[in-house]
């Protein structure tokens, strides 16, 4: 009784357009009112106990540097930078698409920030330079999965929490499978731009691509300060995330002048207040629908159905990312982790996956789900600025689609890939 009203009352008001928030926190006053007959007092103590963790005072502190960087004008210099780098290669300005978002990705830890900052300019001048809309939207969402799993990503701050993971090990393990997936991104552009002719721009002297390089070199030494001031010991994830925000900050306002009046100030905490408490509260409710299903005995029970198939290792990381691939079609990322990490991690446990290589290879899985339909915000959002129907962006992502589930199966089943890095630099 407890599970079927838990599953399908978040189902049908889900289906039926009501937030994830909203259904989870519904989903469970039913379950809890009336089918556990608790006092509603519970609700308000574990949604709060959901979001009273130090550790997630990362969030909004990340969410602030990054939006901090993006009015500070650092988009357009990314932007040159790549530009000097990869635009004489064909297809130049996809090639610059997929480098930026790297770049910003290490800098907001948000795809859908990528996606309207990097998208906002790049998605306009590539139909000047006649890319087809629908693949200058795929190019743009693609390349904008690299945010949550470059570090610093607010994914991986989730994952960390929910399973008290090593924040630090799951940033450096991020690093390799993002730079895997941007090269393949660059790889699967460059046989398209060939095939299709797409334009180059004029190779950059040297002198260019230094003065380019001196533009952008003060937005990329945050991740720098970030990642290394967290690998040396010198601040815990917490306080780079302050270090971050007052960094950006810094820059914007007296070095990049971007942040030159108290209207752009307002803007950035405004725009940082709205998607944290939306995060925020997402974890709260998932916090608070994963205490029912722990008490609905979920996770046994789907133990006990996997191991009852099979015990082998990589069947069930298959059945794993299956099973999170569809999650993805329907659920945002941190809501997905919330909900079936408790489900799921326990049995990994059972079986000797590594905690920081199942962090890494959920944080990719549901990246995937963000570019793809119905739910797909970066997708969606990408083809609301190129003018496009869905349609024809599903259609141009083909290739991109083959390159995310490469990736995919080469950091589920060979370990070393997620694991190397972090197990050299972190002991």
């Amino acid at each position: 009784m407890l599970i079927g009203s838990l599953l399908v009352i978040f189902l049908v008001l889900a289906v039926t357009g009501v937030s994830v928030a909203a259904s989870l926190g519904l989903a469970s006053f039913v379950a809890l009112i009336f089918v556990l007959d608790e006092p509603i007092s519970i609700i308000t103590q574990r949604i709060f106990a959901g979001m009273d963790s130090f550790p997630l005072m990362a969030i909004p502190l990340f969410v602030v540097a990054g939006n901090a960087m993006g009015e500070g004008g650092i988009t357009e210099r990314i932007v040159k930078f790549c530009n000097a780098m990869v635009g004489s290669f064909q297809g130049g300005l996809a090639q610059i698409n997929i480098l930026a978002s790297m770049f910003f990705g290490g800098i907001s830890g948000s795809a859908v920030a990528d996606t309207s900052s990097i998208g906002g300019i790049l998605i306009p001048s590539m139909i000047k330079e006649k890319y087809e809309r629908g693949f200058a939207a795929s190019v743009t969402a693609f390349s904008s999965g690299l945010g949550p799993i470059i570090p610093p990503s607010i994914t991986m701050v989730v994952y960390g929490i929910i399973t008290g993971t090593s924040v630090t090990k799951l940033f450096v393990a991020g690093a390799v499978p993002g730079l895997l997936f941007g090269i393949g991104l660059m790889l699967a552009v460059a046989i398209i731009a060939k095939k299709r002719n797409y334009p180059r721009h004029p190779k950059c002297s040297l002198k260019d691509k230094f003065e380019s390089f001196i533009s952008v070199f003060w937005a990329v030494l945050m991740p720098v300060i970030v990642i290394g001031g967290i690998l040396l010991g010198i601040f815990t994830v917490t306080e780079a995330a302050a270090i971050a925000a007052v960094y950006s900050l810094f820059v914007g306002v007296f070095i990049y002048r971007g942040i030159n009046s108290f209207e752009k100030v307002y803007r950035i905490f405004k725009q940082s207040a709205i998607l944290v408490s939306s995060i925020m509260l997402l974890i709260g409710a998932a916090k608070l629908y994963s205490y029912l299903i722990v008490i609905a005995q979920v996770p046994t029970i789907m133990t006990d159905l996997i191991f009852d198939f099979t015990q082998n290792k990589y069947v069930i990381l298959l059945l794993i990312n299956i099973l999170m691939l569809i999650i993805g079609m329907f659920v945002e990322a941190s809501a997905a982790l919330v909900i079936f990490v408790p489900i799921l991690y326990p049995m990994c446990m059972d079986i000797g996956i590594d905690p920081v290589h199942f962090g890494v290879v959920l944080v990719f899985n549901l990246c995937l789900g963000l570019v793809t339909p119905p739910v797909g915000l970066c997708l969606n959002l990408a083809s609301k600025i190129a003018k496009c129907k869905l349609h024809e962006s599903i259609m141009q992502s083909t290739p991109f689609y083959v390159v995310g589930f490469i990736i995919l199966a080469i950091i589920t089943y060979i370990s070393d890939v997620v694991l190397l890095l972090p197990d050299l630099l972190i002991k």
